[in-house]
C-alpha cells in the first residue's frame, strides 16, 4: 500500500526509522516511562544549547507556557498581549491562569506581530507581552524589546515554531524574562507531546521547578498512547491514507477509541483545560525528545534547503512570498505563502493526495475553536482575519524529498502559473 501515503505536512512529520525503533522498543519497557535519568539529560541538552543557566520540562509546551505565567506573580485579569493568526494553545494557558488575552494583529508580510499596532493595543493592565516566531520565522526582536523596556512589560517568547531559528544571529528565546518551546507531533522536534521552559532568571526558575513538582507526572495510559503515534502512523495509518481513506478512518477510530490522542482536545476549543494539562515530561517521551533534539541542525538545514527551493520556484508566480528578513536567521517550519484562492487551492491539493496545510483558516485555530470563549472578538485585529482566508503552507520537513517537493510545485504552477 505504499503508493498510497500521502505527501503530508502534519502526520508525523518529523518521524524516521530511528524514532519508530525507539517508540517500539520503550512501548515494552513501562518502567521507563514516567521516571528516568533521561528527563535530566534532555534539559541538560537544552541548557547546553541555549547557554542558558535554568532548562525546565513538562509534558507540553502549553504546560511549559502555564507554568511561566504562574510564576510571575500578577494579579488575576491582568492582561497578556499576543498575536492573533494563532492557535488556542497560545491562548488558552492565559485563560487557565486567570489571565486576560488582549489580541494584536500581525503583519501581513512576516505573519509575526505587527509592531504599530502592539503601541496601540498596550494599555495600564498590559503586563506581559507573549511573542510568537510564527512558522519559524523570527519576530523584530530588537523593537520589540524597546517597547517592553519602554512599558515595563515583561517579555515571553513562544518558541513552539522556532527551535534552531536565530534574529541577527542569536537564537530566539534568549531575548525575553523566560521562553517556551513545544515538541508537540508536528513541531521542529517532536516527542509526539512535550515542551521545555528556559531562562537565566534564578528566582523565577525556582517557581518553575516547584511548579513542575506539584503538577506531578501523567499517566502511564496517555504516555502509552503517544508512544503508539508514530508506530501506527507509519506502519499502517499513513501507508493505507488513500486507499479508499482506509488509513484516515483507521486515525479517526483510534482517536474516538482513545487509542492515540487528538493534537487539540474539545475542551481546549472552548477555552477549557484538559486533565492531562499541566504535567512533568515523562520519562520516555523525553528520550523521544533527545533522539530528535540531536537531529536539529539536520532538519533545520533540510528545512531551509526545502524552503529555498519553493521560493526560487514561486518567484514569478501569482503566489506571495513571506518577507523573511535575513534568509539565514529562519528555520521554516513550513514555508507558507499567500493566494486569493488559498482554501480551493488545499481543498484540490488534498484531493490529489497533497495535504497540504491550512495554518491558520481562522484567527485562532483549529477552525472550530469557539472565538468567544477564547475571548477574540472579530474584526479586532482584521489582517490577521484575512491572512486566514489567503494562507497555505507547504512541507518542509525531513520526510520531503527534493522529488517530492517538485510535485508539490507543479501542481501549484499548474493551479496558478
Amino acid at each position: 500500500m505504499a503508493n498510497f501515503r500521502p505527501i503530508s505536512i502534519s502526520l508525523s512529520p518529523n518521524t524516521e526509522k530511528d524514532d519508530i525503533g525507539l517508540a517500539l522498543k520503550l512501548i515494552s519497557q513501562p518502567l521507563r516511562w514516567k521516571k528516568g535519568e533521561n528527563i535530566k539529560k534532555l534539559e541538560d541538552e537544552f541548557k547546553k544549547y541555549f547557554e542558558v543557566k535554568h532548562a525546565i520540562s513538562f509534558n507540553s509546551g502549553r504546560s511549559a507556557f502555564l507554568a511561566i505565567l504562574e510564576s510571575l506573580n500578577l494579579k488575576k485579569d491582568t492582561e497578556v498581549l499576543l498575536q492573533a493568526f494563532t492557535c488556542n494553545a497560545a491562548v488558552n494557558p492565559i485563560l487557565w491562569a486567570g489571565f486576560k488575552p488582549s489580541f494584536v494583529d500581525c503583519n501581513e508580510k512576516t505573519f509575526n506581530i505587527d509592531i504599530e499596532d502592539l503601541k496601540r493595543k498596550i494599555t495600564p493592565q498590559s503586563k506581559v507581552l507573549m511573542v510568537q516566531h510564527t512558522f519559524g520565522l523570527s519576530a523584530e526582536m530588537e523593537k520589540i524589546l524597546e517597547i517592553c523596556q519602554k512599558n515595563n512589560i515583561v517579555l515571553i517568547e513562544d518558541c513552539a515554531h522556532s527551535l534552531g531559528a536565530t534574529y541577527k544571529g542569536k537564537n530566539v528565546g534568549l531575548f525575553g524574562k523566560a521562553a517556551f518551546f513545544s515538541f508537540s507531533r508536528d513541531k521542529v522536534i517532536s516527542s509526539i507531546y512535550g515542551g521545555m521552559a528556559i531562562t537565566n532568571d534564578d528566582i523565577l526558575a525556582q517557581k518553575f521547578k516547584g511548579f513542575q513538582k506539584e503538577i506531578g507526572c501523567s499517566s502511564n495510559l496517555w504516555i502509552f498512547q503517544q508512544l503508539l503515534h508514530p508506530i501506527l502512523m507509519n506502519f499502517l495509518i499513513l501507508p493505507s491514507y488513500s486507499f479508499f481513506r482506509i488509513g484516515k478512518i483507521l486515525l479517526i477510530i483510534f482517536q474516538w477509541l482513545q487509542i492515540l490522542s487528538k493534537a487539540v482536545h474539545w475542551k481546549e476549543k472552548r477555552g477549557q483545560k484538559p486533565s492531562y494539562f499541566p504535567k512533568k515530561m515523562p520519562n520516555a517521551l523525553a528520550i523521544l525528545a533527545l533522539n530528535q533534539f540531536r537531529k536539529l541542525e539536520k532538519f533545520n538545514q533540510h528545512r531551509q534547503e526545502i524552503a529555498d527551493f519553493y521560493s526560487r520556484e514561486l518567484s514569478n508566480t501569482k503566489y506571495q512570498m513571506p518577507d523573511t528578513g535575513r534568509k539565514e536567521d529562519n528555520i521554516f517550519l513550513r514555508f507558507s505563502i499567500k493566494h486569493r484562492n488559498a482554501h480551493q487551492i488545499i481543498k484540490r491539493a488534498w484531493s490529489n493526495n497533497f495535504l497540504i496545510g491550512d495554518w491558520y483558516t481562522t484567527p485562532i485555530a483549529p477552525h472550530d475553536t469557539k472565538l468567544n470563549k477564547i475571548q477574540y472578538q472579530l474584526g479586532f485585529c482584521p489582517v490577521a482575519e484575512e491572512l486566514a482566508k489567503k494562507t497555505l503552507n507547504l512541507p518542509t520537513h525531513i520526510n520531503i524529498s527534493r522529488e517530492e517537493a517538485e510535485k508539490i510545485i507543479d501542481f501549484l504552477k499548474t493551479y496558478a502559473p
